[in-house]
């Protein structure tokens, strides 16, 4: 029995999903006439209260669009300095937006509205007009950290007295919804862009979308066939996805409990030198300093266990859709037995 916990991108289509997307209906979505790929738009929009949705390869893809949309070429974009449209799409914003970032040192990933106002640019030759403000959540290296209903609030208060967009990078919202009993009609009515990801907790092969308003979508529409995104009879991918809304949502409570299992036996481990707050699915720890980040994850491959060292002394462990009660305990037991 094979674990692999390095991250919720690995999870594998169930039967019921594979039946879905085989029995689906498809067509040209690049013509708009794939009816699956159109009832997934138009699902995900109504589920936001937002006016349109565009369904695109990757949430790589999704995030890069819409700050696309969202700017001039130099402009700058204000985000935390872990966050994935900075660190982890290859220099996206400056490739293909032409923006420079203003990186902030966030809360466990999370910008608050204090630390936005003061990075604002003046109206000065000298500086970047300041455009967009991205957020993360739940925040991937804050550990699955959630922001705090309120401060996105007073966030967006300052967004809108300062004339900046407001776009979500909101890859594993579906966590944080389920985690803080938030609705997605509430981030609906607070960003100008949202971006969702449908192949991680929920446990779809491929695909994300962007949402906003009418006008922002179809001006995302032609960056995505810029981009190179536009799919052809991509309703076998959204049938998937329209599955996992339906049948995967309420279970990511179970991730989130079987994370906090597995932190509870990493704070039993003298290897372990500190655990991030478990919030979700995510469990993100530091080693001591004479036990390698990498040499922790070479004794646990060798127990049948795949996890990611994402530093020299740092572990990332995510549950998912493909780890059962059975697999915890399996680790559990490994991780106290290491010691």
């Amino acid at each position: 029995m094979i674990i692999d916990v390095r991250s919720d991108t690995f999870t594998k289509p169930t039967p019921a999903m594979l039946q879905a997307m085989m029995n689906t209906s498809v067509g040209d979505d690049v013509f708009g006439e794939d009816p699956t790929v159109n009832e997934l738009e138009q699902k995900v929009a109504a589920l936001f209260g937002m006016e349109s949705a565009l369904f695109c390869p990757s949430g790589t893809m999704t995030n890069q669009i819409a700050i696309k949309c969202h700017t001039e070429p130099g402009n700058e974009v204000i985000c935390d300095k872990t966050s994935h449209v900075y660190i982890y799409e290859g220099g996206g914003i400056a490739f293909n937006s032409a923006c420079q970032v203003q990186a902030l040192h966030g809360d466990r990933g999370r910008l608050n509205a204090s630390q936005i106002l003061a990075a604002i640019n003046p109206d000065d030759i000298h500086k970047p007009p300041t455009a967009l403000v991205s957020l993360e959540n739940t925040a991937n290296r804050g550990g699955g950290s959630c922001y705090a209903w309120q401060e996105l609030l007073q966030i967006k208060k300052v967004c809108t007295e300062n004339n900046l967009k407001l776009h979500l990078d909101g890859a594993r919202l579906w966590n944080a919804l389920v985690a803080k009993q938030e609705t997605p009609h509430q981030y609906g009515q607070l960003f100008d862009s949202i971006s969702v990801c449908l192949s991680k907790g929920l446990g779809a092969p491929v695909g994300s979308l962007v949402l906003g308003k009418t006008d922002f979508i179809k001006k995302a529409r032609r960056i995505r066939k810029i981009f190179g995104g536009g799919m052809r009879q991509a309703g076998y991918l959204a049938a998937a996805g329209i599955y996992a809304l339906d049948h995967h949502m309420e279970r990511l409570q179970i991730d989130h409990q079987h994370a906090l299992i597995i932190a509870d036996a990493l704070q039993q481990c003298k290897y372990v030198k500190n655990i991030l707050p478990v919030e979700t699915n995510i469990i993100l720890f530091d080693t001591l300093d004479d036990f390698p980040a990498a040499k922790f994850v070479e004794i646990l491959a060798k127990n049948g266990i795949k996890a990611m060292a994402l530093a020299p002394q740092q572990v990332r462990f995510v549950t998912h859709l493909d780890i059962s009660e059975e697999m915890v305990a399996k680790l559990v037991k490994i991780l106290i037995e290491m010691q």
